[in-house]
């Protein structure tokens, strides 16, 4: 089956040399059992770039592990910039590709937001504009790994965030009534049971072990919103804006949590 947009734009592990296992750094903390540094390979990482632990990454300390996504960009980087060759296979251009791998990951989330962008309808009247952007985007992805590695996304980002802005916008109107903002909110352990918070821009906000239960957040933009140990029982996430997997997964939530089309429910949620 030809690989799609939609399919390019999340994780493959099995294309992958393990790149987020060795090329990022964490810290002995809730996250994570033990200290690496960047360049180090996980002692979980087996000699087939998999997971020894992959099923149990929870109960063994490593939930840090479980929230991440690099949004495809690890197989982009193993088997395309790198054309399929390793960094055990060719150790001289591991450090290379630890440098390119990050970068290659922001773009890689640019891609991911717009490609959903160009999904709404709401926003049919910035599309060209959506879709000149992703092609920008895109020939950045498709640069050599030494032009890749020297690569500011920060400009990028600055492009891309008025179209993503706009977006919300449109998309949120589309929610009925007055459109509300909490951007960049304080909501940290906020009690939020049934809050009506359809079409709201939470673009930022930290809802760090906030209580969500029952809220309604349909149509809510979500974009970078820090949803860490929210409690999302019974939560309608119906068309929510830029939600992403990892952000699920950060969270709590149960059986009866509404969620968007095409996300999954995530395996530590209560039945």
């Amino acid at each position: 089956m030809p690989e799609t947009r939609e399919s390019a734009l999340r994780g493959d592990c099995a294309q992958c040399f393990g790149l987020c296992c060795v090329a990022l750094p964490f810290a002995k903390s809730a996250d994570f059992a033990v200290d690496k540094s960047a360049g180090d390979p996980c002692r979980n990482l087996q000699d087939d770039f998999r997971c020894g632990i992959h099923t149990r990454l929870r109960p063994s300390g490593f939930q840090g592990c479980t929230v991440y996504d690099c949004f495809g960009a690890g197989q982009r980087v193993s088997q395309v910039t790198f054309g399929g060759v390793s960094w055990r296979e060719a150790p001289e251009t591991a450090r290379r590709m630890y440098e390119v791998f990050p970068v290659m990951r922001q773009l890689h989330e640019l891609l991911r937001y717009l490609t959903e962008a160009l999904e709404r309808p709401a926003a049919r009247r910035i599309h060209g504009e959506l879709r000149s952007a992703l092609a920008r985007v895109e020939e950045l992805t498709a640069l050599p790994a030494a032009d890749l590695e020297k690569l500011d996304v920060a400009p990028v980002r600055a492009e891309v965030n008025p179209l993503l802005l706009r977006t919300s916008e449109l998309v949120r109107a589309t929610a009925g009534g007055k459109p509300r903002g909490r951007r960049g909110a304080d909501l940290v352990g906020k009690r939020l049971r049934g809050a009506k918070l359809r079409g709201t821009d939470l673009r930022g906000a930290l809802l760090i072990a906030a209580d969500l239960t029952g809220a309604d957040l349909t149509l809510t933009d979500l974009i970078g919103a820090d949803l860490r140990d929210a409690d999302l029982s019974g939560a309608v996430l119906t068309d929510a804006l830029f939600l992403t997997q990892p952000q699920l997964n950060s969270a709590r939530g149960d059986a009866r949590t509404v969620l968007p089309e095409g996300f999954a429910r995530p395996a530590h949620w209560t039945s």
